[in-house]
């Protein structure tokens, strides 16, 4: 069972996801959040395997940096509305698993989960 934390600013584009992957078949949403300032504290406690993270908000990549930081075992993935080649070179140089737009297809969305989750297992070991 993979552990999904989603970190988002927008109450609805949280929403959309969580209805979008709540029945991914090996898929447990643990948690979703739309405080940036506590979002590191509660990746830490609630111990995702994999996290979805916007990074457009101002504090977006200063937490992707702290999530790197304080669980380095765990995969990244942005999401964003738009791309943006300059972010998307930032993410990836801080630990981004993968850099990723929301419209993504859900079975897409679901595989890129699974395969930046084995990806970490591999690492961690």
């Amino acid at each position: 069972m993979v552990k999904l934390l989603i970190i988002d600013s927008h109450s609805l584009v949280r929403e959309a996801l969580e209805k979008r992957l709540q029945t991914a078949v090996g898929l447990e949403i643990v948690g979703s959040l739309g405080r940036y300032a506590e979002a590191a504290q509660q990746a830490r406690v609630l111990a995702p395997d994999v996290i979805l993270l916007e990074t457009k908000a101002p504090e977006g990549v200063e937490t992707l940096a702290a999530l790197h930081r304080l669980l380095p075992d765990t995969a990244v993935i942005v999401l964003t509305s738009y791309p943006d080649s300059r972010e998307e070179d930032q993410v990836r140089q801080m630990g981004a698993a993968r850099y990723l737009l929301k419209t993504l297809d859900t079975r897409s969305l679901v595989r890129e989960i699974r395969t930046v989750s084995r990806q970490s297992e591999t690492v961690a070991v």
